[in-house]
């Protein structure tokens, strides 16, 4: 009779079970549709949906069963291993939930603030912080995911305890053995709250002009004007100088520099260079200006100062300066081009060594 009310008892949870899948399911069906509708309008909000759908789905019946198999009586046979094996299922789906809404969170930060717009200096800012400060939080899960795994096994619950610790910042400051690790995540944190770097801006590093095409959690992808890219550790930025020609504003200023000769007369320079600022889609009005920087011993060096709304921008003008002066002085000023004089007199009056 005992055997009898034993197996009646186990099929009445299991049906229970099932009913409680089913009906989590259809929560999840009813309660999906809703969330869709009152975040349509939200960019952030929808995305963080959209991505946790799936892991959602996974969530609710395993916290239903859960809740059956607490609720079930321990004399039912191997209940406790399935209470267990249920527990750390949920916590996985919990973390793996987690992971998603934060990667929703990223996704629609950089919908709702893209940088394909001219002024995109706010939008990149806010990427940078978004992402990085997600790739944290995302360890930080993932950390105290384990833990708690861990934490469910009564001979791994020093151990579980040990590392959700270790998260903290006196494991942070302690973990020598994880240094590398540790001074990556503190330096993105310094990246993300201070913002030096930031996607897309412009960077002169060790020498190498890029723009910052990824920021990970270990290291910052720059992708140099070649098409090569440059791999930079995240610490190097915290302890290194180096070059931010967007920190501020993409507007540049730049210089084109030509030898003349001292015969050469400068206001028809000034004047072609002011003709071909004028009608360069790249000029962005601020300033185009013609100096004599240098007086040499043969000859001058003048300097031609313009401005422009982005780097790229700029190089491209002063190449079509620095190539329209030439062709005007080619055509115009021939014999003002940089000349090598030398002085012929009568042979008596040559100097003698």
């Amino acid at each position: 009779m005992d055997l009898l009310a034993e197996v009646d008892t186990s099929w009445g949870v299991l049906w229970l079970a099932a009913a409680a899948v089913v009906l989590a399911l259809l929560v999840h069906k009813v309660g999906a549709t809703v969330i869709r509708r009152i975040t349509r309008d939200s960019l952030i909000a929808s995305a963080v949906a959209r991505r946790c759908w799936r892991p959602s789905r996974v969530v609710l019946p395993l916290a239903a069963l859960q809740v059956v198999w607490q609720a079930a009586p321990d004399t039912l046979l191997m209940i406790n291993q399935v209470r267990h094996g249920n527990a750390l299922l949920l916590l996985a789906a919990v973390t793996w939930l987690a992971l998603r809404a934060l990667d929703g969170l990223a996704q629609g930060a950089t919908l709702q603030h893209s940088v394909d717009v001219v002024d995109n200096l706010n939008a990149r800012r806010i990427q940078t912080q978004t992402r990085m400060l997600v790739r944290i939080a995302n360890f930080g899960v993932l950390v105290a995911g384990l833990s708690l795994m861990l934490m469910t096994f009564p001979g791994a619950r020093q151990v579980g305890a040990s590392l959700l610790a270790s998260a903290g910042v006196v494991g942070i400051v302690a973990g020598i053995a994880a240094r590398p690790v540790f001074s990556n995540l503190i330096a993105g944190l310094q990246l993300a709250l201070a913002e030096p770097v930031r996607l897309d801006d412009v960077l002169i590093v060790q020498g190498e002009w890029g723009r910052v095409e990824e920021i990970t959690g270990t290291y910052v992808v720059l992708r140099i004007w070649d098409e090569r890219r440059l791999i930079i550790p995240l610490q190097w930025f915290i302890e290194n100088p180096f070059q931010n020609w967007t920190r501020t504003s993409a507007q540049i200023m730049g210089g084109v520099l030509l030898w003349v000769d001292y015969r050469m007369p400068l206001q028809p320079l000034r004047e072609e260079a002011q003709r071909v600022c004028a009608s360069a889609p790249e000029w962005d009005g601020r300033l185009c200006q013609l100096q004599v920087l240098e007086a040499g011993e043969r000859s001058m060096q003048v300097r031609v100062l313009v401005t422009s709304a982005d780097s790229g921008q700029n190089w491209d003008l002063r190449c079509k300066i620095r190539e329209a002066l030439v062709d005007f002085m080619q055509r115009e000023y021939s014999q003002h081009l940089p000349l090598m004089r030398a002085e012929i007199g009568p042979e008596e009056t040559r100097p003698t060594f």
